[in-house]
């Protein structure tokens, strides 16, 4: 439909206000939070996400949509639960103790809360201990963790061996991202995935928990 479009290709321009209200129409008009969500406002990050990727657009074009489907998913979160749409996982969130950058786990948040994952997202500088804490209590297979600076990489590797001296390892995976991470670097103090940006990040979370 037109204003599904039209959800999309404000959320691509990162025109908040036109999203929010967008989408108050179409949920007015009857249209399923559903269809909202994966015809009108995921289609637009995508693409805005494969424009970045491509270095068509840059980060301040990124936030700008990210805050759109902020708006857009505030609208329509209370009422996928109503319609029986299941979360597809739990996943927990943070940048590692030392560092304070959050732009990009930010993004992440954004992009798997809007493909349908519970975020418990635990902002900068967490401990080691919090992340673990965290999965444990909230039952989540999935902990994410962002570094932007090389001194802080070494955290990263202190969560993967904290879950594998709580026998937790093979229980709750782990993924990490950030500038100076690397695939290499993933491998080497065992995470089980590298995201190399906010959508591939979503993309390796559901192949973590073999989500199609």
């Amino acid at each position: 439909m037109e204003i599904l479009a039209r959800i999309s290709e404000s959320l691509e321009q990162g025109n908040h206000q036109n999203v929010a209200e967008l989408t108050r129409q179409a949920l007015a008009s009857g249209l399923a939070a559903s269809d909202i969500l994966h015809r009108g406002l995921l289609p637009g990050m995508t693409r805005i996400s494969e424009r970045f990727r491509r270095h068509e657009v840059f980060l301040p074009d990124m936030l700008l949509s990210a805050r759109a489907m902020h708006a857009g998913l505030d609208l329509v979160k209370p009422l996928l639960a109503r319609e029986g749409v299941p979360a597809l996982g739990k996943v927990v969130l943070g940048t590692v103790r030392g560092d304070l950058h959050d732009i990009g786990k930010n993004l992440v948040g954004v992009m798997l809360r809007a493909d349908g994952f519970e975020v418990i997202d635990l902002g900068t500088d967490v401990p080691s201990e919090r992340f673990v804490e965290a999965a444990v209590a909230e039952q989540a297979p999935v902990i994410g963790m962002s570094a932007l600076l090389t001194t802080t990489m070494s955290r990263m590797k202190e969560v993967v061996e904290l879950l594998a001296a709580r026998g937790l390892k093979g229980r709750v995976k782990t993924i990490v991202g950030g500038a100076p991470v690397s695939a290499e670097f993933a491998r080497v103090i065992g995470a089980n995935a590298y995201g190399y940006d906010a959508a591939n990040a979503v993309e390796r979370v559901k192949g973590l928990l073999a989500v199609a």
